[in-house]
């Protein structure tokens, strides 16, 4: 962790060599505090960022700066590349919030700096730290702003987000970009515990979207041969999903769809969605060949195999979880390897 973290403000310097003390401490307050500000709404700071943008330096399409903890920053000339200040108003707004241990996090990583300085590896007098860390503490380190050195220098324009969120900014802009031109129609593919049904639901907060899942079309008891079994995919009633979510989305058309009730076996009654500008489909299976050709726009998560095991077992019990580990995860990796899915998707994101 002491290594993590010396290494993040020596980075962070080098970025930022006419970067003044003060300005190290802001790195530290928000790689501890994130965004721990009072917004009333994603409203409030969307005309701020529009008019930010507008004077933001550019950064040659490197939007995210990593921070020293969950958050990130990002600047503000992905406006100007497509993304919508609305979309990044409401990453703003769901990143913020209290860090119950952000003070403990904060001092922490001030010891680190202050030993990086007396080492010598930042160009700081120690003296001048120590004093600088004395005087912060006792104001009950308050948010601080950027020195007007490093706001001549660098002209500053950016947000803090969640680290997670900051992951995803290239389908955001893709999204946006492709929402000025028409509906957009998005499969979400991946394994088991590869977090799927989390962005479908990010997604849906940020854009109030339909979110469509693979689960409820389990397949019904008369379909569940060996034959069927025996196919690449064939663990999911892709033939019903097409005729009663895709088709209609496709033409535009309100889907009504039953979902499959794992307690009973049975279909629950018609569930009637008007389709909106974007509709989200989540979950293994929904880039079978078959359906892909209704959407206009794939995304493929995956994650290590020892996070998803780890997911796994937090979320199931030991007997399900071994159904997961027996049955289900080699089936969907025979499904991915016989179809190339992740090769067919048009973006990737892999998280360790």
């Amino acid at each position: 962790m002491k290594e993590e973290i010396k290494t993040a403000v020596i980075d962070h310097w080098k970025r930022y060599p006419k970067a003044q003390l003060q300005d190290l401490f802001k790195y530290l307050y928000q790689s501890s505090f994130g965004c721990e500000h009072l917004i009333a709404s994603p409203e409030a700071v969307e005309g701020y960022i529009r008019q930010e943008a507008e004077r933001a330096p550019c950064t040659g399409g490197e939007f995210i700066e990593s921070l020293n903890g969950a958050y990130c920053r990002v600047h503000l000339d992905c406006i100007r590349e497509g993304l919508c200040a609305e979309t990044l108003a409401k990453l703003f707004f769901l990143s913020a919030g209290h860090v119950e241990d952000g003070k403990e996090q904060l001092e922490k990583r001030l010891s680190v700096l202050l030993e990086t300085v007396e080492e010598g590896l930042l160009p700081f007098e120690t003296e001048a730290v120590t004093d600088g860390i004395r005087r912060w503490r006792e104001a009950g380190y308050p948010a601080c702003r950027h020195s007007e050195t490093f706001r001549k220098e660098y002209a500053p324009a950016y947000r803090l987000v969640k680290k997670e969120y900051g992951a995803f900014l290239p389908l955001f802009l893709t999204i946006d970009r492709m929402l000025r031109e028409g509906p957009v129609n998005l499969a979400i593919e991946g394994g088991s515990a590869y977090g799927k049904t989390t962005l479908g639901n990010l997604l849906a907060q940020i854009y109030d979207c339909n979110v469509f899942h693979m689960d409820d079309f389990f397949l019904r008891p008369e379909q569940r041969t060996k034959e069927r079994f025996a196919e690449p995919g064939g663990n999911v009633d892709r033939e019903r999903f097409l005729t009663e979510v895709l088709t209609p989305l496709h033409h535009g058309e309100p889907v009504s769809y039953r979902k499959f009730d794992c307690s009973t076996f049975t279909l629950t009654e018609p569930v009637v969605i008007q389709p909106k500008e974007l509709n989200v489909i989540e979950g293994a299976y929904s880039m079978h060949p078959e359906l892909e050709g209704y959407y206009n726009l794939s995304v493929y998560l995956e994650v290590s195999p020892e996070l998803q095991k780890q997911r796994i077992l937090k979320r199931n019990t030991p007997e399900l979880a071994i159904r997961f580990f027996e049955e289900w995860i080699p089936m969907e990796q025979r499904y991915f390897k016989e179809f190339k899915v992740k090769e067919r998707c048009d973006m990737v994101f892999l998280f360790e």
